[in-house]
Formats: C-alpha cells, structure tokens, sequence
C-alpha cells in the first residue's frame, strides 16, 4: 500500500515534516533493533526529490565505544557496515513503505570519532509529479 505516492518535498510543509520524524522514528527502532542501542538524536531531510538523508547521533554501544577508546576506528566502521549489509532490505523497506517508493540505491556510513552515523537512500525518479 502507497502511503504516499508523490514526493513529500512537492507537498506542504505539515507532509513533509511528518514523512521526515516518520523516517527518523522508524530509523531509530531500526537501529535499536539491529545493535542493540537506539541513537538519542536523529534526522531526516530530502537532499532533492530523490535523496533521502537520515543523520542518526549517539548510537554507539558500550563495546563499540571501547573501540573507540583503543583506536580501533576501521574495525568500527567495518562492523558496521557488514551488519548495515546484512540488514539493508529491513532498512530499504522501511523507505519504500513510508515513501511509497522503490530505493535505488543504500549508502551508509559513519564517523565513530563523532559517533555519527548517516543512512542515504537514492530513490527510483519518476514518481514525482512535475511541479506547477
């Protein structure tokens, strides 16, 4: 079922910022769901009609913290991103249902000095209206 088959970005301000905490909430459980520990701080913005950015903050648990700490920063990033791969459908689909869009394309990445980590979904154009 399309919740919305149209761009958020093409609609009013009240839409749009429903998708967005929409997509960052379903985010969050994603993640606490898949490591173990929720980030305290999330946000989703279109970076175009067929970009989506999730910036998810303070997300890293105590072990990974640990690593951090012993400077172990690539085997961090590399944890992480064989376990984003392995849960990327349950990511793309979360997207694909709130938007009512195929995704494209998934990239996911991480700065663990910061402990900040971004969700970028590329989707399928053509499902946009052209604007008026």
């Amino acid at each position: 079922m399309n919740k919305q088959a149209t761009s958020p970005t093409l609609q009013g301000d009240s839409g749009t910022q429903s998708v967005r905490a929409e997509l960052s909430r379903e985010m969050v459980r994603l993640y606490k769901e898949q490591f173990g520990r929720g980030p305290t701080k999330a946000r989703t913005e279109f970076a175009g009609p067929d970009t989506v950015l999730c910036t998810l903050e303070n997300s890293l648990t105590p072990a990974e913290r640990s690593l951090v700490e012993m400077g172990e920063h690539q085997r961090l990033r590399d944890t992480r991103l064989y376990f984003q791969h392995a849960t990327e459908g349950e990511f793309r689909g979360v997207v694909e249902r709130v938007l009512g869009r195929k995704v494209r394309a998934f990239v996911s990445g991480m700065d663990t000095e910061q402990d900040l980590a971004s969700e970028v979904f590329y989707l399928e154009a053509g499902d946009t209206p052209s604007a008026h």
